[in-house]
């Protein structure tokens, strides 16, 4: 387990913010190839397939707007860096959601930067403070990482909104069995989608 060291942790913080950068990159551009595939296979009218290929890509998109959000909470953690050089045992309250959500959530992602930071994080405010993060006693974790967590397969109409509009992106044509009947569905379908997207 790593120490605290104020200036390493401080280093650590930017090598942290750069790789969650960096694989948010390389998913953007597996996703992009995703989209592809998934229209292609739309297009072909295997629709079963793509399904399978959009609940994972799906997956996939929420992990890389937990590493966006991980990104931000280590850019505020360095912005306002003088506030975890300060000599208390207790976070001061400008910090306190970043530091909880970088505990809480580094170990679920694929970068060691993250997780080497959370080490020095959790030696810096000690063991009792970590497992509060790490448990999220108390809601102490904002809801906006819990939801990026919270593992759930996407529910049927979102699977198919977003198979038919990565169709639609691609300029794939998709065959009348698959396709929503008239505009007015096609507009329902379209906010539905953005609905469950964001919820």
């Amino acid at each position: 387990m790593a120490r605290w060291h104020a200036a390493r942790t401080r280093i650590q913080l930017k090598l942290a913010i750069q790789r969650a950068h960096m694989l948010q990159e390389k998913k953007a551009a597996l996703a992009n190839r995703a989209r592809l595939d998934i229209a292609e296979l739309v297009g072909r009218g295997r629709m079963e397939t793509a399904r399978v290929k959009t609940e994972s890509l799906i997956l996939d998109d929420i992990h890389t707007e937990l590493l966006e959000l991980l990104e931000l909470y280590c850019e505020m953690l360095y912005a306002r860096f003088a506030l975890l050089e300060l000599k208390t045992d207790a976070p001061d309250p400008a910090i306190r959601e970043p530091l909880i959500a970088v505990i809480h959530a580094a170990h679920h992602t694929d970068a060691p930067e993250l997780h080497v930071l959370q080490d020095m994080l959790c030696a810096r405010y000690g063991a009792d403070f970590a497992q509060a993060a790490l448990d999220n006693r108390d809601g102490c974790v904002s809801e906006r990482v819990t939801k990026k967590l919270a593992y759930h397969i996407a529910p049927p109409d979102l699977v198919d909104a977003y198979a038919l509009a990565d169709s639609e992106a691609a300029d794939t044509p998709v065959p009348a069995a698959e396709a929503p009947q008239g505009d007015s569905e096609w507009g329902a379908l379209m906010k539905r989608f953005e609905a469950l997207k964001h919820p």
